[in-house]
């Protein structure tokens, strides 16, 4: 069976692990796994534009021992005359795999549905769960481990970044915190799917507006850019929306002395965080922002494996 990772739910708390044990590995051996030897291809498509994404892709796709084929969809077919499911037909006989940063998520379902290779969720309106990987193995080398910690993500839940917060938290047993405005609380299907996935993990799922009441005791304390790709032209609107919901130095004493600070990038300083936060002893965002490349090779690495149903193969 072909496996994809278009949301953080479509590995189970067990394999998400065992995505993040193989990320720790690859990240003291570099190139420990060689799945794509050969070189085979992997395409990675993009909409939006990108620096962590395009980077960590493209290296890691190299340092499995591949070669990254790395476009955009205005310079293909898929950009105006094919449909994503088409794309796919056509990809699939030619590559090993698609990572595709897009707009719709309904675009990367119809690529996956029947398609013969693993397809990738890169970052899509909805979800962005190669960022969440990073994250949590972030979170393990920083805590030790995930499960039981706390996580409080503030600023907009209906975004990607609440969205997969919420499930990939939830899977790694944590306790997830989102706190957003009115107006911009997650899914309610969202928190749905993570409340039940809680339940089996030991974590718990949690949204409001009230920072006060609820970043106590966090161990990690998460935000976003306020203005996604896309809302440009919400700008204003949204500036004045989530005031008051700046992370501060203030905020970051509602939690442990030992809290970190998480922001997956690029950030306005000023704006969803203050500089003394994002650049101060607890911030350890350029940890994150490297561990893009680990997670993402294990992943690949993982969901090869798992598509050609052999193990994850690993030089002595």
């Amino acid at each position: 069976m072909i496996r994809h990772f278009l949301r953080d739910d479509d590995v189970t708390p067990a394999e998400q692990s065992e995505i993040l044990d193989l990320a720790a590995t690859l990240k003291q051996d570099r190139f420990a796994a060689r799945p794509l030897e050969g070189p085979q291809t992997v395409a990675v498509i993009f909409d939006k534009s990108s620096t962590r994404t395009r980077v960590s892709f493209h290296v890691g796709i190299s340092e499995l021992g591949g070669s990254p084929l790395i476009f955009t969809t205005a310079s293909s077919q898929l950009g105006g005359k094919e449909t994503p499911g088409d794309t796919a037909r056509v990809l699939e006989r030619m590559v090993s795999a698609v990572v595709w940063r897009t707009y719709a998520q309904e675009g990367l379902e119809q690529m996956a549905d029947g398609a013969r290779v693993p397809i990738v969720n890169g970052l899509s309106d909805d979800f962005h769960p190669c960022q969440l990987l990073a994250d949590l193995l972030t979170i393990r080398e920083h805590k030790g481990e995930t499960k039981g910690r706390k996580l409080v993500f503030i600023g907009d839940g209906l975004s990607n970044m609440g969205h997969s917060y919420l499930l990939a938290g939830a899977m790694a047993g944590m306790h997830v915190v989102v706190i957003s405005p009115e107006g911009y609380l997650p899914r309610k299907d969202v928190v749905a799917d993570a409340t039940a996935i809680a339940s089996q993990t030991g974590g718990s799922v949690a949204v409001g507006s009230s920072i006060a009441e609820l970043a106590v005791d966090a161990d990690v304390i998460v935000t976003d850019t306020w203005v996604s790709m896309g809302l440009e032209d919400e700008r204003q609107e949204r500036i004045a929306a989530f005031e008051g919901y700046r992370v501060t130095a203030e905020v970051m004493k509602l939690g442990k002395p030992d809290a970190i600070f998480l922001h997956c990038l690029p950030a306005d300083r000023g704006f969803e965080v203050d500089a003394e936060v994002i650049d101060g002893p607890q911030s350890v965002i350029f940890d994150e922002a490297e561990n893009r490349l680990h997670a993402q090779k294990a992943l690949l690495a993982w969901l090869l494996a798992k598509s050609r149903n052999e193990p994850v193969v690993l030089r002595n």
